[in-house]
């Protein structure tokens, strides 16, 4: 029996409350370059405070070794296994969705970055500076224009946050089946388009077509003058979690591929804010109407992405001031962690193990000092793949009914 069905099988309903707060990018890495994770340069009373009487652990998004992106490591959270086929989505569909876009079963959706490129046409910036929302949405109407004139599919960008897009691609014959054009380094030009199966040969000749048009289009923009493309994807068929776990379930996330990964399995996506205040204000609004919350904080990765620890410690310790309004809801299960770990000396997402806390009524209690990674190396809970966490906290919870006679 697969994990995911034993769950389904043995879940209950309670009257008790999970919140899964997520500080995307959350772990960090101790090295000789940075002798100090972000958790451990933050100052983090409350946090510390709560680790003192819960359960500490760590959590791996895929697999030893494996380092997932947003979309894997939030299924994970959510009780799914990433690794399987059948939950394979990709980044472009769940960014749609995000975006609110609707797409029919033949679609084909892909995230963009914007991006910046030296004169001989190696990338200087994948994010283009992370230039503001409002001229991504300039630069996005100008690639529409341009797009008219692409023959073999409808051809639509919209505007997401800073330097982000979708591509969507809408005609007959259509095909997911189309590697990424960004190549995740600097200093070399973006990929080309190519099928990642023989069926998706005639749909990489349009994207190719589609991004020289892209490029020409924006050559003079001093930032956003290059286009990268990645996670071709079409609309997911999840089992979805209200069915499973018999939860009333509600997603609080400020950005659109959270949102996108909360719909496609089943959560209702509450309109919030960005930081943790705001997304506190709303909670607290809606809090009699669902049984699990899930939270997300991107602040934490961004941070991490730009190697800025600083930055990533004062965003935990944004976080750490809200907690106490959080505790005062007096959820029965509370568990903080991240979807993966970005490092701030890689800049980059990472395989290292993520730092979980989990506190409950019946949770085991470490007694740690601190709620950082070494705190959780050692912890009660051990080192667990995520897509286990969504068991422990039915179980705390009182959600699951014993298994056999």
């Amino acid at each position: 029996m697969k994990h995911l069905d034993l769950l389904a099988r043995l879940a209950r309903p309670a009257e008790s409350k999970i919140v899964l707060l997520v500080l995307d990018g959350l772990g960090d890495l101790a090295c000789a370059a940075q002798p100090q994770t972000a958790l451990e340069l933050a100052r983090t009373p409350n946090l510390d405070a709560l680790a003192g009487r819960a359960s500490l652990g760590r959590i791996v998004p895929v697999a030893t070794g494996v380092t997932p992106g947003s979309g894997p490591g939030h299924l994970a959270l959510f009780g799914y296994d990433p690794a399987a086929d059948e939950n394979d989505i990709g980044r472009g569909v769940l960014e749609a969705l995000g975006l609110g876009l609707t797409l029919g079963p033949g679609d084909v959706a892909a995230r963009g970055n914007f991006a910046t490129a030296d004169a001989a046409g190696n990338l200087s910036d994948r994010r283009a500076g992370r230039i503001p929302t409002e001229e991504c949405r300039r630069v996005c109407a100008r690639l529409n224009a341009a797009l008219a004139g692409v023959e073999g599919a409808r051809l639509e960008v919209v505007p997401g946050e800073a330097h982000r897009f979708v591509l969507l691609l809408r005609g007959d014959d259509l095909s997911a089946a189309v590697d990424d054009t960004d190549p995740q380094r600097l200093g070399v030009p973006p990929l080309e388009a190519r099928e990642t199966a023989p069926a998706g040969a005639a749909t990489a000749a349009l994207v190719r077509r589609a991004v020289a048009t892209m490029e020409r289009a924006i050559a003079g923009e001093p930032k956003a003058n290059r286009v990268l493309l990645r996670g071709f994807s079409r609309l997911p068929h999840l089992p979805q979690m209200g069915e499973l776990y018999r939860l009333r379930l509600g997603a609080f996330a400020g950005y659109p591929l959270y949102r996108g990964v909360a719909w496609a399995c089943g959560m209702e996506v509450v309109p919030c804010g960005k930081r943790i205040g705001e997304i506190l204000d709303t909670v607290t609004a809606r809090w009699n109407d669902f049984d699990f919350f899930f939270l997300h904080v991107k602040q934490t990765d961004q941070a991490g992405e730009d190697g800025d620890l600083a930055a990533k410690a004062a965003v935990i310790e944004e976080v750490d001031r809200e907690l106490p309004r959080l505790l005062a809801l007096a959820p029965e299960v509370l568990a903080i962690t991240g979807d993966h770990s970005t490092p701030a000396p890689m800049k980059a997402h990472s395989f290292h193990p993520v730092p979980l806390l989990l506190a409950a009524p019946i949770a085991f209690t470490d007694g740690a000092a601190r709620f950082d990674e070494r705190s959780a190396a050692v912890g009660h809970l051990g080192t667990f793949p995520s897509r286990d966490l969504m068991g422990l906290l039915l179980a705390h919870a009182g959600r699951l009914e014993k298994y056999g006679a």
